[in-house]
């Protein structure tokens, strides 16, 4: 295939804030089947896209030739390292499209989904720790404050003890079965109680929310002055974190109010104070109902000094 088999969400909105003037150097983050990457090439860019899905980078290689886009596999955490490979300092824009993907979430064998029956990975690299592993071998405890802290599921001590009764879970039909159980699912409930918990385990597995603030500081640092980053977001997890993010970065948590004092002046703002955040119009809702989540936030940037973040020190 040399086109994307479908378009992704919000796409006119990204390419609003993005502003292309064809020669810019910009990122996508999450190739996909392209979406992004292909409008972006469209537009007179010269596109670095990432992805670290091996299905992803392997079936995307017909759409990123025919566009003239540059794939590379690997975490959009390290894009600075993976750029200055190939000679990349500075940006024009960069797009973050987070989260699991249709294409993940509509193949069983992949295990993201209780929809179908399939193997418990849940691995967006399809390496490293699976799903099945953290949840066969993971103290209760742990597996408790991960269900709730990426699930906000409040029954999270039930369904971890349901969980480590029931093991070796290896099927995602299995791991479905408990925490409906445990839950007291009725088939005509209008959310499957499932749903949380596998959300919170797929986040843990990939480690998405800490690959978000990398991929932040990242984005940061390579943007030049007046680059544009644009970031889609489908849970409230993420969305928090680019929201304080961007908050931070603007100035916005620095001033004081006539009932408290002022601050002491902190390091100059990274980023003019953000777009106002977009959700998709009904129009998009008909055509994708998975959409429906979607936040789009935006923010250009200025001429101030990248702020040094231990966590990005460390990575």
């Amino acid at each position: 295939m040399t086109d994307v088999p479908h378009i992704p969400v919000l796409i006119d909105e990204v390419l609003d804030a993005l502003a292309i003037t064809p020669g810019e150097i910009h990122v996508d983050g999450t190739f996909g089947a392209g979406g992004y990457s292909s409008a972006m090439a469209r537009a007179g860019a010269r596109v670095f896209a990432f992805d670290r899905d091996p299905d992803a980078i392997r079936e995307g290689q017909a759409v990123a030739d025919a566009h003239g886009i540059t794939l590379i596999p690997g975490e959009f955490s390290r894009m600075a390292e993976y750029l200055a490979e190939r000679g990349i300092e500075t940006l024009s824009g960069i797009t973050l499209d987070i989260g699991v993907s249709s294409m993940q979430l509509d193949r069983a064998e992949r295990g993201f989904s209780f929809q179908s029956d399939g193997p418990l990975t849940m691995t967006m690299s399809q390496d490293g720790m699976s799903a099945a592993d953290f949840l066969n071998n993971a103290p209760e405890e742990e597996i408790a404050n991960v269900i709730y802290r990426y699930g906000d599921e409040p029954k999270s001590r039930r369904v971890a003890r349901a969980i480590v009764e029931a093991r070796p879970l290896e099927r995602t039909g299995q791991l479905a079965a408990v925490v409906r159980k445990a839950l007291g699912h009725k088939p005509h409930d209008k959310k499957d109680p499932a749903t949380r918990t596998f959300q919170a385990i797929r986040i843990h597995v990939n480690r998405e929310l800490e690959e978000l603030e990398l991929a932040l500081e990242a984005a940061e640092a390579l943007l030049e002055e007046g680059g544009r980053l644009a970031i889609v977001t489908f849970h409230s997890l993420e969305d928090r974190i680019v929201k304080q993010f961007l908050r931070n970065r603007s100035g916005g948590d620095s001033g004081g109010s006539r009932h408290l004092p002022e601050r002491a002046a902190g390091p100059q703002p990274t980023f003019a104070k953000p777009a106002k955040a977009v959700k998709p119009g009904e129009a998009e809702l008909a055509r994708n109902p998975r959409a429906r989540s979607a936040t789009l936030r935006s923010a250009i940037r200025t001429s101030a000094p990248a702020q040094k973040s231990p966590r990005s020190a460390r990575a």
